[in-house]
């Protein structure tokens, strides 16, 4: 029998740790641990920006509705402890720019919280999927351009024909992308 809870040796490489995780059925199959979070490794005078998305289990369309943005709304203005810049729902899931006030802060757990409150607010019966996509802007990237690519989201759905007419999004971004945040 395998111990799927530690390291093994091929060839003297260290294969990645696999744990364990119950499916449907009831048995339970490997699955890649997650690697740890990176440390921010950008200049101290750079502002941490995150680039996050979050999906609704199964895909279910249930967040274009105004419902579902005024408790995101609601929700976003609770954690005081980052910074938001710009968000668009789309049906099926999220983008949002934040940045933390402190750089190291955890982003899973802003999107655990971000989760619970909004779903605690709607009284949800639907759920939200494990974790979020993360991505940290890097000095050539500016929010502005990602706010640009999240726009566009529902034009590129088919949903409107223009970014302007979609209406789920917040941005607090500044009109000049030249400016700082």
């Amino acid at each position: 029998t395998k111990n799927w809870d530690r390291p093994t040796t091929t060839k003297n490489k260290i294969a990645p740790k696999i744990k364990l995780i119950p499916i449907a059925s009831g048995a339970k199959t490997p699955r890649m641990a997650r690697p740890s979070r990176i440390p921010v490794w950008l200049p101290w005078d750079q502002r941490v920006i995150y680039f996050v998305t979050i999906c609704v289990e199964n895909r279910r369309r249930v967040l274009d509705n105004p419902r579902a943005f005024a408790s995101f709304r609601e929700s976003i203005s609770a954690l005081d402890q980052w910074n938001f810049s710009a968000g668009i729902l789309m049906p099926d899931h999220l983008h949002i720019l934040i940045s933390p006030h402190d750089r190291d802060a955890s982003v899973k757990q802003y999107s655990k919280l971000l989760k619970r409150l909004w779903r605690m607010d709607l009284q949800a019966g639907w759920k939200f999927q494990e974790g979020c996509f993360d991505r940290l802007l890097r000095k050539e990237e500016t929010a502005q351009q990602k706010w640009f690519y999240m726009r566009e989201n529902p034009v590129r759905a088919g949903l409107v024909a223009r970014w302007e007419d979609w209406p789920y999004s917040i941005h607090l971004l500044p009109e000049n992308p030249n400016e700082n945040l």
